[in-house]
């Protein structure tokens, strides 16, 4: 029996004991089942069982959601007529971001990290390792956020959901890091596949947005998971709830030229959307108000959004498939805009306004205290620039505009631009509108989209902090690698110091005791004053007269100085600046902390990579 067998053979008789010891309280049978094939099927084996168990969990959670979000919208949009509907407006996207903010105060405490870098970052800096708490408080918080009409999506909660669901059971069995990473992964897949109906487009979120800068060849559990969360909501989920658009053209290549102008039209607007959403991120954080009064602020400004624009209300789906089914005139009817006489201008004016206003209305939804992400926004505003774009054409005198197929891809084009994730909508959108004769208008616009907001920005705008702070992975493997390698680590708090009064006579003593090489020179409040080596000392050591000098002579200042807040990729530049091998280390004040090697870092480096190239 091999270490990593006996392992697992020890961790299942621990358990056994446990069960045994505490009954039915302490541990469940499902458990205990899960252990025994753990130790007897093999890693793929189990990684395949896994991703299905995770894949239907997360799936199941994933339709909860859903089906609880649309059954209070469809009692708030049908069962009510328009003039209490300006109330409900009023008050329930008030109510929605006011409630959630109460309870994560008071139920979970204040934690409130969301969204896709909230998993980005357990995978670089916790080790894949997510709270038990996020496998229902997203659930609860995004529920009550956009049940009640915040202007934002259930995908990244849905996706943060499934992402804790299988780090959890990868923890429960004891499994790697590389294994509790992937059935991490394979949660957020199902979550995603789920939420649209779409194994493919929720493969690729996987490997497009959460894997970045993780090396996988186990692929397999990511699939099975997908499929399983899939399966679920086409099996569970009514048919108005499905992420489903079912009229479009056929593709024609002459309609080419629109599309091109639409991929810039997008990558334009999804510029604008992560702008506006940057300034309220940074207008809201700067207010001086407790988080409940910032919650009830951004509530308010929703709820005025609402009243004036309903389609801003909620997820916005029900709207862009009224885009596709040819119902805009009721769109218009539900709001302020039925007083005035629906003209095409009307409707054009009536359109920019809710764009303008969408990227608002989601960042102000999010920022403010509510629980949601930017896929449904991005989706709706994508369909309603495309909706906008074929209108304004067919004013020109451009009759035969393929007004559906650009709903879809102009989805498309405002997700790959928003999210960076042009993978993830080009089959995102081909599978929900089974429009995979529409792969090259997806493509284009798309990837022109995305071409647009690189060159703006290189990084997602909402993920470029934690980048710049070394605190989520990028494609730079090898810095990557040098992230996740933690300074304190690497610090030698039993460095030699003396002080810088003391005679030289003294340092001998301490060079004949000790195997240190370096020296750190302090004063009384143990402040860094200098540093020797031994080869600023060898003429004395090696003299025949009497030394009289002191310490505070023949130090030297050092090269460099350490804080051990530094990153090790600035350590090691600093390293290659200055040309040494050995740096001192100290805090705010200027007292010594130890000294670091360049060495160690390196060594730790080398372990590092031989255990990803594994």
């Amino acid at each position: 029996m091999n270490i990593h067998n006996r392992k697992k053979f020890l961790s299942f008789l621990k358990f056994k004991r446990d069960f045994q010891k505490y009954g039915l309280e302490k541990a469940r049978s499902y458990e205990l089942i899960l252990h025994w094939l753990n130790n007897r099927l093999s890693r793929n084996q189990f990684l395949v069982l896994s991703g299905i168990i995770v894949g239907c969990s997360a799936g199941l959670a994933g339709v909860i959601l859903k089906t609880l979000v649309h059954n209070i919208h469809h009692f708030i949009t049908t069962k009510v007529h328009f003039e209490y509907q300006i109330l409900f407006y009023i008050i329930f996207p008030f109510l929605g971001i006011v409630l959630t903010t109460s309870i994560v105060l008071t139920i979970f405490k204040g934690q409130d990290r969301k969204g896709i870098g909230a998993i980005l970052y357990e995978i670089a800096q916790n080790s894949s390792i997510v709270s038990s708490v996020k496998m229902y408080s997203q659930i609860v918080q995004s529920a009550i956020t956009v049940g009640f009409g915040g202007s934002a999506g259930l995908e990244s909660p849905i996706a943060v959901t499934g992402a804790a669901i299988g780090s959890n059971f990868a923890q429960t069995y004891r499994l790697s890091y590389k294994e509790r990473t992937l059935l991490l992964a394979a949660g957020a897949t199902a979550g995603i596949a789920s939420a649209f109906n779409a194994p493919i487009a929720g493969i690729m979120f996987a490997f497009e947005i959460l894997l970045t800068g993780v090396v996988f060849t186990d692929f397999i559990p990511l699939v099975v998971a997908a499929v399983c969360g899939s399966l679920l909501s086409r099996i569970l989920l009514q048919e108005d709830v499905l992420f489903r658009f079912y009229t479009r053209e056929a593709f024609n290549y002459k309609n080419v030229p629109y599309y091109l102008i639409l991929g810039i039209v997008t990558g334009l607007y999804a510029r604008y959307f992560v702008v506006i959403s940057q300034k309220v991120e940074h207008f809201i954080k700067g207010l001086k108000m407790s988080r409940l009064r910032k919650a009830m602020f951004g509530g308010a400004v929703l709820s005025l959004l609402c009243v004036l624009f309903p389609p801003l209300f909620g997820e916005g789906y029900d709207t862009v498939k009224a885009f596709t089914n040819g119902n805009t005139h009721n769109i218009i009817q539900n709001s302020f805009f039925r007083y005035f006489e629906i003209k095409d201008f009307t409707i054009i004016i009536f359109l920019i306004l809710v764009l303008l206003l969408k990227a608002f209305a989601t960042s102000f939804t999010i920022f403010s205290g509510g629980n949601g992400g930017n896929f449904a926004p991005s989706l709706f505003a994508g369909g309603t620039v495309g909706y906008l774009f074929a209108v304004v054409c067919q004013q020109i005198g451009f009759t035969e505009v393929p007004v559906t197929n650009l709903v879809l891809v102009g989805m498309a084009g405002a997700m790959s631009g928003v999210m960076y994730a042009p993978l993830t909508a080009i089959f995102l959108i081909a599978e929900s509108s089974f429009g995979y004769d529409l792969f090259i208008p997806l493509m284009i616009v798309s990837i022109i989209s995305y071409l647009i907001a690189k060159w703006f920005s290189p990084i997602s705008p909402e993920l470029k902090s934690l980048a710049d702070q070394g605190k989520i992975f990028t494609n730079k493997h090898d810095k990557n690698i040098l992230f996740s390698l933690k300074t304190e680590e690497f610090i030698d708090r039993y460095s030699q110091t003396i002080d810088e009064n003391a005679p030289v006579t003294e340092l001998f003593e301490l060079v004949k005791s000790g195997n240190k090489n370096i020296f750190a020179v302090i004063n009384e409040d143990q402040v860094l004053r200098g540093i020797l080596t031994l080869d600023d000392i060898r003429p004395y050591l090696f003299s025949n007269d009497e030394v009289s000098a002191t310490i505070i002579q023949i130090m030297k200042a050092p090269p460099a100085i350490i804080r051990p807040e530094d990153q090790p990729l600035e350590i090691l530049q600093t390293f290659d600046d200055t040309g040494v091998w050995n740096l001192p280390v100290v805090d705010d004040n200027n007292q010594f902390i130890g000294f670091i090697s360049k060495s160690t870092i390196l060594m730790s480096y080398r372990q590092l990579l031989k255990e990803y190239s594994e």
